[in-house]
Formats: structure tokens, sequence, C-alpha cells
């Protein structure tokens, strides 16, 4: 099947070459005229850009082949003759030269410009004809030479014209054979003269079949005939494979990749009943300093990344798989691989771009599996049972080697990432269960590494290592290169800063440890240091960049953990909520945008510790002493604290992170008031359960207050914080009222007790005080918030009508005033009247106040009151009261009539 796809291609492309071959050889001689004369009469033919040539002769054309392609670029001085001449002179944007041009004459006939155009552009865009006859007949024809070798050796088996050891002398001849020919051509002073099809390189297909007929002619005698031993076919198979690679200087990328693939499956191919690492691993070592030698000179990333990840691949492979363990190969092959990139791909050359600037892509490779080896060492039990100092010296050495070639900034990634997910894997789970003990988090199973007391001196060497190398590189690059800068820094307090949680859990006092809240303040004094030192270094100076701003927010992290580390959860929370005022201060003598945002961090740090334990310390500590508690420090002083940051930055940095403050500030003092309410109301307990109605109403008022201060704060100070804030309080306060005061928790639908007392009852405290806050706030924000916001408190000074219903009920009911006690004749007269006269109150107070809102709502109000005279009150009530209901409606209704005459008589007469 195969065989006949492939026969069928090549029967198309020769079909399709040859159909047009007439044409095609006119137009190459018109061409080769045309260039002949330009040559010929001193016009420069030169190649719009050099790049792509350059690229070509890289990639995939080999070193006598690109430095033909170059040396046909008509020198400099050549360049300037030609600029000196008429403008009528045609300048080629395209020229390249064959071998069959080559000692050839021709007299100079001058040939107009349009066919060298027109030549240039068919050059420059291949058409499907030239791409069958150059790229795929090649390719094709070279995967066809290869699988023929094969089909050939087959061939002769089935009918059993050779014996196998002729048959495979057969094979082997026809692969020289090919590498032969393909190093013949080359020799000859073979070029690709048509742009494009360098990836068709003939010398270099050749070569590849050749070597791939060996690979397979070696692998046969050893694995199906066993001719030959594992050894001799190993040394074999390896020669081939290194000598692939080299003669890839030569020919191209192509064949190193054929090469390489051997060299790396080589291994695989071969089987011995009594396996040696150090022979493996050896010539892993091997094909890899070859291969990074033949990738550094041609500078072929593609190559050098495949190497890299083989080698990186076995090395897993035979940690995973080997039943013995052998330290000292898995140390060699690592320190190999590392030494590759760093000396020998990475190595120094003349003309490259400072360390600066740039990312290598191959890094990656080796910096993944060097770190995961180096993970390896730490967690899996055959090696870590003896110890993890083999582990820490490869974490040591991605970051001395990432230290010492800046370009492979991905070993410092993948050091910090293995550090980081060792020292997360030796926390015992026990210690996470200990430490929240509330059952909020729970981890089953056992710690994902080993820890002693070697690992705690590792982590300190780590810590170390990762401080000293970050902030000097960081200082190092702070100024060229502000990207790498940040990263060095970054690691440099990520990795201590998790190896310090790690060790106080494992090893520490988690309740209270001085000793590791002594270390957490040390390292507050290193990174706040160290960032001072690396602003130093920027240009110009002291700007707060990336890199600072990791260095001092780690030193913030850092005094987080000294906090809890050292005092209790009480003290904690009070002094963090304080701590936001030092990066504050300090913006008096650095505007770094960074301190900023640590005191914002502060805010969300506390509001974290508050959403974990809202008792500050513990509900079994806290006092049931009104106001004078924990709960006064633990939200009051950050609310100070908060407040007093926001001051501050508004007079240094100013920007989002003031605006922030601002918030923290405003939320923390109503939380305050509120927690403090929530605890006198439940006796000193708070708990999860649902609110009264004069503890909803005291959050109500709270609310209100809220939104006239922050709007008073606003006028004296604009803000965009204040005043969002205020329209959020006053939105928050109406909803309350609607759905607790109203639905919720009112005492008609709940039956609860209003209170023994006349007058200062629960009716006083949750309708009539808020009616008067709410009606306050929207006279005193008429003129200074929207009018939606105004008419909308004004609107729930309804619950002062509310309050003289409930309150006439009260009167006839008693202390409780559920709806289902029923209602009496002259209680429903009463109704009436009184919701007459609100109405007309509303109506006077809307006249005098000028406000269309208390107008409109007292027409709705009196609204209400006749449908209720006419529907209800006829229907219920009788003899007297039904007459006096209907007396005392007419007349308000004429009265508002007569006021609403007047009232218009004397707007005409002023008029």
């Amino acid at each position: 099947m195969f065989e006949s796809l492939i026969g069928l291609v090549a029967i198309i492309a020769l079909f399709v070459i040859i159909s047009r071959q007439q044409s095609r050889i006119g137009l190459i001689e018109r061409e080769l005229g045309a260039l002949r004369s330009l040559v010929l009469s001193g016009v420069h033919v030169a190649p719009p850009q050099a790049k792509p040539v350059e690229q070509a002769a890289n990639d995939s054309m080999p070193a006598d082949a690109a430095i033909a392609a170059v040396t046909d670029i008509a020198p400099p001085s050549a360049a300037g003759e030609a600029e000196e001449k008429p403008p009528t002179q045609v300048e080629a944007t395209e020229a390249a030269s064959g071998p069959w041009a080559a000692g050839e004459a021709a007299p100079a006939v001058p040939a107009p410009a349009q066919p060298v155009a027109a030549t240039a552009k068919a050059a420059q865009k291949p058409d499907i004809e030239t791409a069958l006859g150059t790229r795929w007949a090649v390719w094709v024809g070279g995967i066809a030479l290869a699988l023929g070798g094969l089909f050939l050796i087959r061939y002769t088996i089935e009918a059993g014209i050779f014996g196998p050891g002729v048959r495979l002398s057969m094979a082997a001849m026809l692969g020289l054979v090919l590498v032969a020919v393909g190093e013949f051509i080359r020799r000859t002073g073979f070029k690709v003269p048509v742009q494009g099809v360098a990836g068709a390189y003939i010398p270099a297909i050749l070569t590849a079949a050749g070597a791939f007929i060996l690979f397979g002619t070696v692998y046969a005698a050893h694995g199906v005939y066993g001719f030959i031993g594992p050894a001799l076919a190993f040394t074999l198979l390896g020669a081939i494979g290194v000598a692939t690679i080299a003669a890839a200087l030569v020919h191209g990328q192509v064949l190193a990749g054929v090469g390489l693939l051997g060299a790396v499956v080589t291994p695989m191919l071969v089987a011995s009943q009594a396996p040696n690492p150090w022979a493996l691993f050896g010539y892993l070592a091997i094909v890899l300093a070859a291969t990074g030698v033949i990738a550094r000179l041609r500078d072929w990333k593609l190559l050098m990344a495949a190497a890299f990840v083989g080698t990186g691949l076995w090395t897993i492979l035979y940690m995973t798989d080997a039943s013995g363990t052998n330290l000292p190969v898995v140390l060699f092959i690592n320190a190999v691989t590392l030494a590759v990139l760093a000396l020998v791909w990475l190595g120094r050359r003349g003309g490259e771009a400072g360390p600066a600037s740039g990312f290598d892509g191959p890094s990656v490779a080796p910096g993944f599996f060097v770190g995961l080896s180096a993970m390896a060492l730490f967690v899996d039990p055959a090696y870590a049972a003896g110890d993890a100092l083999p582990g820490a010296t490869l974490i040591a050495a991605l970051v001395a080697v990432a230290l010492y070639r800046p370009l492979a900034l991905a070993l410092l990634h993948a050091a910090g990432l293995a550090t980081v997910l060792v020292y997360l894997g030796i926390i015992p789970p026990t210690s996470v269960v200990s430490d929240f003990s509330g059952g909020a988090l729970g981890v089953d199973g056992l710690p994902a590494a080993v820890a002693d007391t070697l690992v705690l001196r590792i982590g300190i060497f780590l810590g170390l290592v990762f401080i000293a190398a970050g902030f000097w590189a960081a200082r190092k690059f702070a100024s060229s290169a502000p990207i790498r800068a940040a990263s060095w820094a970054a690691w440099g307090v990520v990795a201590p800063l998790v190896i310090l949680l790690a060790l106080w859990f494992t090893f520490g006092n988690l309740d209270r440890d001085l000793v590791y809240a002594a270390v957490a303040a040390l390292l507050v004094v290193v990174f706040a240091t160290g960032g001072e030192w690396i602003a130093r270094g920027e240009q110009p100076p002291l700007q707060g960049g990336a890199a600072i701003s990791f260095a001092l927010g780690g030193a913030a992290v850092a005094a987080l953990l000294m906090l809890y580390m050292a005092f209790g959860s009480g003290w904690t929370t009070m002094l963090l909520g304080a701590a936001a005022i030092v990066p504050a201060l300090a913006t008096r003598w650095r505007a770094y945008p960074v301190l900023g945002w640590i005191s914002v961090a502060a805010v969300i740090a506390v509001l974290g510790r508050i959403a974990f334990d809202p008792t500050i310390v513990g509900a079994e500590f806290l006092s049931r002493t009104p106001v004078f508690n924990w709960l006064l420090l633990g939200y009051g002083v950050p609310a100070l604290a908060f407040g007093f940051a926001a001051w501050q930055l508004a007079r240094t940095t100013n920007g989002r992170p003031r605006l922030a403050m601002e918030a923290g500030a405003a939320l923390f003092a109503v939380l305050t008031v509120a927690i403090l309410v929530r605890h006198a109301m439940h006796g000193g307990v708070i708990d999860t359960g649902a609110a009264t109605l004069a503890e909803q109403a005291i959050y109500t008022l709270i609310a209100i207050g809220a939104g006239a201060i922050l709007v008073a704060i606003d006028m004296r100070s604009p803000s965009l914080v204040l005043r969002y804030g205020s329209l959020a309080a006053g939105v928050v306060s109406v909803a309350f009222i609607v759905i607790q005061h109203f639905v919720a928790l009112n005492p008609l639908f709940t039956d609860e007790s209003t209170g023994r007392i006349p007058v200062f009852n629960l009716l006083f405290l949750a309708y009539l005080l808020p009616a008067i806050a709410a009606g306050g706030l929207a006279l005193y924000a008429r003129d200074k918030r929207p009018k939606w916001y105004a008419a909308m408190l004004a609107l729930m000074a309804a619950l002062a009508f509310v309050y003289a219903t409930l309150s006439v009920r009260r009167l006839f009911k008693g202390e409780f005033i559920g709806l289902w006690s029923g209602l009496g004749q002259l209680e429903t007269y009463t109704y009436s009247a009184l919701w007459l006269i609100i109405g007309v109150a509303l109506l006077t107070a809307g006249v005098w106040l000028k406000s269309q809102v208390l107008r409109v709502a007292s027409a709705a109000l009196i609204s209400v009151a006749v449908l209720k005279v006419f529907l209800f009150d006829m229907s219920e009530l009788e003899g007297v009261l039904r007459a006096l209901s209907f007396i005392g409606l007419g007349a308000v209704l004429i009265g508002i009539g007569l006021f609403y005459q007047r009232l218009l008589t004397r707007a005409a007469r002023g008029t």
C-alpha cells in the first residue's frame, strides 16, 4: 500500500514537471541572458534583505552553500558605484547564481528592466510546479530511497536469494553509498538556486537516507539475527548517531535531528541482561555534548532543546523505573546537562547582545528536568532515605548557572518552584489540623517529603542562597533589565518565606514561637534593606520598580508572619491593622507605588483574619462586658489606623491606594459599631442567630449615620470613595427598611413584643428614629447628592407613617399587636383619621420645604385614606363612626382643595 502511494506521488510529480519543461527552459534562458547583461554592464545586483539568506544558511543549507550564496552578493564597492550611476539604471531585487552558470561568459547585451522585475517577482512567489519539482520530489525521493533499501532486504529474505550476512552487508553498502553520493554532490559545488527550497537540500536528504539504512542494518544485525552483541551494537549505533549529528555541520539542521533521534533511541533498541547505567549516561553525555557543540556553531535552538529533552527523559525514566538506584549517575548526568548549557550552548561569542536582553528558550528543558530530578531526590524514599543534600545541591546548581548565564532565567524559576514544592510537602497534615482547630480546614494523609533536622538546615542554606543571589542579581539588572531583576527579587523573597513557613509548621510551636518570630523579623529587615539597595541601582535611582515592589512586599509578608508567630490572635489582629501606618508614613521619604498597596494589603489581611474569627480572640475568651472588650480593639484600632493611612497617602502618593484605605477605614468604622451592638444585644455572645427588630433598627441607624458622615467628610475633602460610599450606605439603609422593617421583622406579622413602656419602646426605636434619620439625611443631601438619592431617603420617612399606625394599634391591643388579633370599629376609624392628618401634615411640609416628593407622598397617603373610607369603613363601621368617617374625609378633601386654590391664586397674582 505504501509503495503504491509513493509511486503515485512520484508519477504525478514527474508528469507535472515534464508537461511544462519546454516553457520553463525557455524562460530560464531569457532570465539568464538578462542577468548576464546586467552583471557585465556594471549594474549592482543585491538582494533586498540579507537576513533570509543568512537564515537559510543557518537553518537548512550547509556551510559551503551558505557561503556561496553570500558571496554572490555584490561587494560594497560595487554598491557604491551603482549608486553613482544615473537613475535610468535598474537595480534587480534578487539574484542567485546556479552551478550551470559558472565559468560562462556572454556578450554585454542591454536588457530591459521589466523581465528582471518579473523574474524577481516570480522567484519570490514559487508556484505549485516549483514546489512539486523541488521540495516534494526531493523529500519523497529521499524517503523512497530509505524505504527502498529496507524493502530490498525484505525481498531477499522472502525470496531466499542471499543469506543474512550478505543481506546485511548489502544494506550497509547501500547506506554508505548514499552517504558518499550526498558528500560527492555537496563537494561538486551544489547550491540551491531557487528561493524557498533550501529545505530540500539534496545532499542532506541522501545522507539522512543513508544514516537511516545504517541504523536499521545495525539493529537487524543485533536484534533480529544476533550477529553482534549488545556492546558492539550499542557502540555502532551511537557512533552512527554522533557521526550523523557531526555531518549536520555541512548538511543542515534536519540531518542533525535525524542523528539525534537515532542516538537517543539507540539505548532503547539495544537490550542487555545487565545494563550499566554509567555506560548509558556516559554515552548520553557524549551525545549531548556533541549536539551542543553543533547546535552552538549553527545556532540551532530547536536541536539543542531536543537534545536536552532526550537526555532529561532518559534521566527521569531511569530514576522511576530502574530496579536499583545509583545516585552518582543521576548527579553526573544532571551536572553534564548544566555544564553543556552553561559552557557550550550559552558560551560567550563575539558580537552577541549583552545578557540584559533576551531569553533563552532551550534552557527551559534542562530547568524542568533538573528541577524534577532535584524534587525526586528530596521526595523519593530511595534517594531521600539517606539525606536530602543531593537535591539541595542540584537546586543550588540551578541558581548558580542562572546567575552565571543570565539568559538561562528559566533555571531560576525551576529552582524556585522545586524549592517551594519540596518545602510545602514537608508540612505534616496534623500540624495543619491543629492550627485550624475550628474544623474549617483538615488534611488527611502523610507529608510528601521526609522532615528532619537535616531538612531544616538545608532549608536555611537554600533560603540564604535565594536571598543572596536574588538581591545581588536584582541590583545588577535593575537598570538594564527590569523584568529579569523582578524575577530574581521575587524568588529572593518567595522561596525564603515558604521555607520559613514550612519549617515553622513542621518544627515550631504554632501557638507562639519567639525564635521563628525573630527569624521573620530578621527577614523584614533584610528584605526592606535589600529593596532600598536595589532601588539605588535603578536609573534614575529610587524609582521603586517591580523588583523593589517584590522586596518590600516580601518584607510585609514577613512582618505578618512575625506578628502571628509572636503574639496571640487578638494582638495580631490589632497590630496588623496598626501596621498599615508604617508603609503610609514611609511615603514621606520614598514615593514607591508599592508602599500604598502594602497598606491596602494590611486591610485585606485584617478582613481575612476577622472573617476567620469575628470574635478576634475566640468565643471562649471574649469578655461579656459591653463595648470595652477585645472587639473594640480588634475592630476599632484598624479603623483608626486605616483612616490615618488614608490621610497620609492623600498628602504624598495619593492615587488608588488612598481611595482603598478610605474605603477600609469607613468599612471598619461601621463594622466596629455594628459588632459592638451585636455583642451587647446578644449578651456578650456573637453567634449566627437571626437579628431582632431592635438590633436591626440599630444597624439601620448606623447605616444612615455612616451615609451622613461620609457626605460631610466628602464635602470637606472630596473623594470618590466617600462619594460612592455615602450612596452605598443610603441604598443599604433603604434596603434594611424595606425588607426588614416593613416586612420581615414587622411586629404586625411576627407578633414580637413591642415593650411595656408607652412611648420609648420598640416602635420608637425601629420606626420613628429611622424615619427622622432618613428624613434628615434626605434634607442634608438634597443639594449634595443626586436627586434620586434624596428622593429615595425622603420616601423612607414613611416609617413615621408606619410608626403612627402601629402606635395606634398598640394603643388598642397592648404589648403584642399581631395582625391575627382582629380590628375594632373605633380602631378602624382612628386609622382613617390618622392617615388624613398625616397626609395634611405631609402636604404642609412639602409646600413649606418646596419638596415635590413630600407633596406626592401626601397625595398618595390621602388617596389610600379615601379608598379605605369608601371600601373598608363603609362596610365595617356602623352608626356614628361611619358618618364621622365620611364627614371627616369630606372636610379634609374640601380643605385641601381650598388650600390649593388659594395657593394657585397667589401664584397668579405674583406673575
